[in-house]
């Protein structure tokens, strides 16, 4: 199996902040698969860490590659992928 990346756009107008990272970290938990985030060229953290996810510091705009490995990945990025993207502050 293998690792499936996708680069997508924070579409929440504050940003990654509590709300849409607990929404994401939740939703990266419950795919069942590793998964990382990073924002830019940093490091990745886990996406199921809301912590980890709150301390990417990720601003509307801002580009953030979300890695997943193992079954389900790619159904698993759809959906975090379009969690990101959307604006949870409209």
């Amino acid at each position: 199996m293998s690792q499936i990346t996708r680069t997508v756009r924070i579409g929440s107008s504050n940003g990654l902040h509590a709300r849409p990272a607990k929404m994401f970290a939740q939703a990266a938990k419950e795919a069942g698969i590793p998964i990382t985030v990073a924002k830019d060229a940093g490091a990745p953290v886990n996406a199921a860490s809301i912590l980890g996810v709150i301390a990417l510091g990720a601003e509307h705009g801002d580009y953030v590659t979300l890695t997943a490995d193992g079954e389900g990945a790619e159904a698993a990025l759809d959906t975090l992928a379009e969690l990101l993207t959307t604006d949870h502050d409209a």
